[in-house]
């Protein structure tokens, strides 16, 4: 791995772990086993840096999701594997914990990734939910718009849960909850 990939990966990993206010560029440089000089070779600053690692992350949500709604099987039968696909619960989403970053948030360059990712999401479950109605899986009356964003919250919102009470069965609880609805 060249010294721009394991700073990248290494900001992910500090962004997750720390948010940006505590991802700074010495624990970067010292994670990613580069120097300054290597920083700042490759990235204009932290700011370039953390817009690299960010819409990486984000590209590697999008493409776990892509793997379960691509698959083979019925709408729902995609967006319960979406749903139940094997997660790190406790440690939260790489996405959705940055959103509530305020100095991510502040930044368009920063959040631009994430709120492209959580659309394309949205989008996609949509879709999902749209090719479930028209095949009569689910009820006519099913906005598909409104229950992706339900279902991207309960996502999010079930992280949420499981880490204030540190426990990964309230996500679990969370994504049972809302595929009972979708039936």
């Amino acid at each position: 791995m060249d010294a721009a990939e394991r700073l990248i990966t290494s900001t992910q990993d500090l962004l997750w772990e720390r948010g940006y206010v505590g991802t700074s560029p010495k624990a970067i440089q010292q994670r990613a086993d580069a120097g300054q000089g290597s920083m700042y070779h490759h990235f204009t600053g932290k700011p370039d840096l953390a817009r690299a690692a960010i819409t990486r992350s984000a590209a590697e949500l999008r493409d776990l999701a892509a793997q379960q709604f691509d698959a083979p099987g019925s709408a729902y039968d995609r967006i319960a594997a979406y749903l139940r696909r094997d997660r790190d619960v406790l440690r939260g989403c790489r996405v959705g914990r940055l959103t509530q970053d305020p100095d991510v948030i502040a930044s368009p360059a920063l959040r631009e990734p994430l709120e492209a990712t959580l659309s394309w999401l949205r989008s996609r479950l949509a879709a999902l939910i749209a090719e479930g109605v028209a095949a009569g899986e689910f009820r006519a009356s099913l906005d598909p718009e409104a229950t992706a964003a339900t279902l991207v919250a309960v996502v999010q919102g079930g992280y949420v849960l499981a880490r204030s009470a540190d426990s990964p069965a309230l996500f679990t609880q969370a994504v049972d909850g809302a595929l009972a609805l979708l039936r």
